[in-house]
């Protein structure tokens, strides 16, 4: 369950933190006794700053490179928010897996986060806005789903971080065959823009 959230916070931090926290303030989810630490996410502070920052992130993350310029500055926010609730949600009883839950609960957030920054930098190469809407609006979908059925059983919440961790690998590896494409491209370009033509320019 840590890994499913730790990775879905690399996707949309502040709608993780918002929705976990609404849905406990509302009772519609009861959590185990060693998931109380999330009870602070209900508190109305916290509500009120997730729910300030879930807004903003949704009219950013719809418009086409300022997504990217958001992305950019949670390049640390995402990582260090999925590392925290990995630590509230792993049994405090036992602080050695605390530990354990931390380290790689920020290291999936960084995961996921690399993949959705890198395909949005590539989708806001379109010059139609349609696409950067609807990629953002599956993001919100899916990620919203995702961690409902996380909390509701942790066998799913399992099979949810193996399916988010060879996707978000996936699209890196895809990401890093396209840049090594774009590469001689964008060279061959600036090689032809930069030599003079070969009559020293005289028709």
């Amino acid at each position: 369950m840590a890994s499913s959230v730790s990775l879905l916070s690399g996707w949309r931090l502040y709608l993780c933190v918002f929705a976990t926290g609404l849905a406990m303030k509302a009772g519609w989810i009861a959590m185990p006794e060693h998931l109380g630490g999330l009870a602070v996410l209900a508190s109305p502070w916290v509500l009120g700053a997730s729910g300030l920052g879930l807004a903003a992130e949704f009219l950013a993350d719809k418009i086409a490179w300022v997504d990217s310029v958001w992305d950019g500055v949670h390049t640390f926010i995402r990582p260090v928010g999925g590392a925290l609730l990995a630590l509230t949600i792993v049994d405090p009883a036992d602080p050695a897996w605390q530990i354990v839950g931390l380290l790689p609960g920020g290291s999936a957030a960084l995961l996921a986060h690399g993949a959705k920054a890198g395909t949005r930098a590539v989708v806001n190469t379109s010059p139609e806005p349609v696409s950067n809407v609807a990629v953002s609006l599956t993001e919100d979908t899916v990620t919203g789903t995702m961690l409902v059925l996380a909390f509701a059983n942790p066998v799913v919440a399992t099979i949810i971080a193996v399916f988010l961790t060879v996707t978000a690998v996936a699209v890196l590896l895809v990401l890093r065959r396209l840049l090594r494409r774009m590469r001689p491209a964008r060279a061959a370009t600036n090689r032809f823009h930069m030599e003079p033509p070969a009559n020293g320019g005289v028709s």
